[in-house]
């Protein structure tokens, strides 16, 4: 929409003098307006003419009792189409429990608040409504056109043209998530073969891989977490542009790396991803630091033990520290900065305190972690040198400390690569499970020494003042 000249004619009579002069009082404004208003109707009109092939395959899928089988049952009810999509049904057909539930309907985020008192509208580039159904929320998007409005470098900064199911279909990302839930038929409705890929554990980019990187770059990431936690191979087609277009993700918000990147280690599967990292070769030494480190981390290292035991709480259904598991991935960078202290001088404790100043600064410079995930991490590396010192009151004050356990098991990741005597851990495991008796006799005893134990310096005593001398009274 250029100019007046694609406009409809009837518009264009009106806006122009018998001469072909545009009539004085029609200013650049309300051309402007208008042609954005014509530009929708006709963008829609164009889009609606758009017709895709697709599978129906008649499937029970344990659905009925989730969030979305309500929000579903409400939408259809007031004569909406609303499916159960993405996720959901991908997990499902993988026999997997899915933890997020995706409906995707033809009413527009405002008419989905008005049918739910308990929802709002969020999002700028993509507005959708969250719905609270008890405890959960369900994420329920409008089919989109796929009419975007895109930056000089492709990048999709606006989408938010409305339009039907098959227009939908094509503007996701892969196949697997391209899968729409009939409830009321018992139908997987299913536009791109996702039905055949997840039957061969395969992951397939919608539409040309190279443009639908440039629209949003985080695709690449999520490949990667998709892949490795479902244990699917990327598709070659797929796979073969993203070391190339990695680059792209220098120019994404820090703040919407940092939650993808946290949905990659709390995934239960972040061993798998980081083998597809590596994979793929990503240089990720200009996108983001943690990127970086999960890229680079050693074998039988520190980072590796802390992903491995996260995996293992996530697959076992318990609750995950992220906070725990950022401090063991930046734990090189705090590191040889603590022992570079300790040889120029500084107490252990000292050491570490101006160990974690320096590299402070350096993250919070916008890498997008939040506050409260920051001071956790500060406080686990903060209590490292205090595990030295396990003589007289101090065994004591540490094991009340709030933060005690999260350091605990961060010294057992340290003491199993070698970074600590073993001894040291296993003394502070039989101390906290002791009985006080015991614990007395392990702090106050002199006989019970530990390789690699810190002495506390003494205190110096200060010297009493020397009084005055009273003066005399007839003075």
């Amino acid at each position: 929409m250029g100019s007046l000249k694609s406009l409809p004619s009837k518009l264009v009579c009106s806006l122009l003098g018998k001469d072909g002069f545009r009539q004085p009082e029609i200013d650049e404004s309300l051309e402007n307006m208008l042609k954005k208003i014509i530009g929708n109707v006709l963008n829609k009109r164009r889009a609606k003419k758009l017709k895709i092939a697709c599978q129906y395959h008649n499937l029970h899928l344990p659905a009925e009792h989730t969030p979305a089988a309500h929000v579903i049952r409400e939408l259809t009810s007031h004569g909406y189409e609303a499916y159960l999509v993405g996720g959901a049904v991908r997990d499902f057909l993988l026999h997997v429990a899915p933890k997020d539930f995706d409906v995707a309907t033809n009413a527009t985020p405002e008419q989905v608040c008005k049918l739910f008192r308990r929802s709002r509208v969020i999002g700028k580039r993509f507005p959708i409504a969250h719905v609270m159904v008890g405890r959960d929320t369900v994420e329920v998007s409008t089919f989109r056109s796929g009419v975007a409005r895109q930056n000089e470098a492709g990048r999709i900064v606006k989408d938010n043209a409305y339009g039907t199911i098959e227009q939908d279909a094509v503007r996701r990302d892969f196949t697997c998530n391209a899968l729409y839930y009939d409830m009321n038929k018992k139908q997987v409705i299913d536009f791109h073969n996702g039905m055949d890929d997840i039957q061969q554990k395969r992951l397939v980019m919608i539409g040309e891989p190279v443009a639908r990187y440039q629209e949003d770059p985080v695709r690449m990431l999520r490949a990667v977490r998709l892949a490795g936690k479902l244990d699917f191979v990327i598709d070659e087609t797929t796979a073969a542009p993203i070391a190339e277009q990695a680059h792209l993700l220098q120019k994404e918000p820090v703040a919407r790396l940092f939650d993808e990147l946290v949905k990659i280690i709390v995934s239960g599967h972040a061993q798998g991803c980081l083998q597809q990292l590596r994979h793929l070769g990503v240089d990720a030494s200009d996108i983001h630091p943690l990127l970086f480190a999960l890229q680079n981390a050693p074998r039988h290292g520190v980072i590796e033990q802390a992903l491995l035991g996260t995996d293992k709480r996530v697959r076992a259904g318990q609750s995950v520290s992220v906070g725990f598991v950022l401090a063991a991935l930046m734990w090189d960078k705090i590191l040889p900065n603590y022992q570079q202290n300790q040889s120029n001088g500084a107490s252990e404790v000292n050491a570490m305190l101006a160990a974690i100043s320096a590299f402070r600064d350096e993250m919070e410079r916008g890498w997008g972690v939040p506050q409260t995930m920051s001071a956790t991490m500060r406080e686990i590396w903060a209590l490292q040198p205090h595990f030295l010192y396990l003589r007289g009151k101090r065994p004591f004050k540490l094991l009340s400390n709030p933060r005690f356990r999260a350091a605990y098991d961060f010294l057992l990741i340290r003491a199993k690569v070698g970074e600590v005597e073993s001894a040291l851990a296993d003394w502070w495991t039989k101390f906290q499970y002791a009985k006080d008796d015991v614990r007395n006799e392990m702090a106050y005893s002199d006989s019970l020494k530990i390789q690699g134990e810190a002495t506390a310096p003494k205190k110096k005593r200060r010297k009493p003042r020397k009084k005055a001398n009273a003066k005399s009274v007839g003075e």
